[in-house]
């Protein structure tokens, strides 16, 4: 079992990794294609590489299965996505990143009303996110100026709150028992379906061109392959190991991953504040997964 929770973290962290830098190329790819041709393309790509790695088809028991598959897809491949894209049209790219870092806690209280017996809240997790939030705040607006727009970060937060329903959806799918690989193709099905009406109301135009450009290609396969085939699997895979809430305090590392891979590719300069925010955001999530006594919420029953 221990071993088991081992591979979980890892999976997790992995996952983290690879979205952490996805920052990176998907920055590359504005300069030729808009946020809705790269994320129709990347899960498009995404699909058939899981059809690829495992064509079997997946035989849903029930209806009730099937909307479970629909609201995976709807939650965590189409409106995450586009609420995310959205608020960076209205807002700073540092109010998205703080707001959808937000996302674990949403995920904790809706785990302890839909996943009971299954997730406690304890207090090393609100610990540890007050101090992930105040990294992930002081990385994100160093150097920077607070500016808040109601209406892109009302965006951003209604986009870490689907998330969070997203891992709920998928701790339920997983305990359905079917193969993780089939189930994540499953939802992205239902995702690209959900895309497909913004994408015939958007300025939808994949010019082959620019896409075989050498530097768009490895970005686009990069997109697809790793961090959507690839990461939906492992991030699935590590919910139906540790949990919802557990995988979802791995979020906090996002922001960290991307200022180190912006050093590294981008050589970009790494200021004192982001660093005592890198230390912040790691010293929560290292909090949040310590072993601080939970506090359950129970009711207490009248004394006869």
């Amino acid at each position: 079992m221990q071993s088991k929770n081992i591979f979980g973290h890892i999976l997790a962290a992995i996952t983290v990794i690879v979205w952490g830098t996805t920052f990176i190329s998907t920055k590359v790819l504005l300069k030729d294609f808009n946020p809705v041709e790269i994320l129709f393309f990347r899960f498009i790509a995404g699909f058939i590489a899981l059809f690829i790695a495992y064509p079997k088809f997946l035989k849903i028991k029930n209806i009730k299965e099937e909307i479970l598959f629909i609201g995976a897809g709807l939650t965590g491949i189409c409106l995450y996505y586009l609420l995310e894209n959205i608020a960076l049209t209205y807002t700073m790219a540092s109010n998205v990143g703080v707001i959808v870092a937000v996302s674990p806690f949403f995920t904790a209280i809706l785990s302890h009303i839909f996943l009971k017996g299954e997730e406690h809240l304890k207090i090393s997790f609100f610990l540890g996110f007050l101090f992930a939030i105040t990294g992930i705040f002081i990385i994100s607006f160093n150097d920077q100026q607070l500016s808040l727009n109601p209406k892109g970060d009302i965006l951003a937060v209604l986009a870490a709150l689907v998330w969070a329903i997203y891992s709920i959806i998928t701790r339920k799918i997983g305990a359905l028992g079917y193969n993780t690989i089939q189930t994540t193709r499953r939802t992205f099905f239902y995702g690209i379906i959900f895309m497909i009406p913004v994408v015939m109301f958007s300025d939808f135009s994949m010019d082959l061109q620019l896409i075989i450009k050498p530097v768009n290609l490895s970005n686009l396969i990069f997109l697809s392959f790793g961090a959507s085939a690839a990461c939906f699997v492992t991030w699935n895979c590590a919910v139906n190991i540790l949990g919802a809430l557990k995988t979802s305090i791995y979020i906090y590392a996002i922001p960290v991953i991307t200022i180190v891979t912006s050093v590294i590719i981008l050589h970009e300069k790494i200021t004192p504040m982001a660093i005592i925010g890198t230390i912040l955001t790691l010293m929560g999530l290292l909090i949040s997964e310590s072993k601080i006594p939970f506090i359950k919420f129970k009711e207490k029953k009248p004394q006869l």
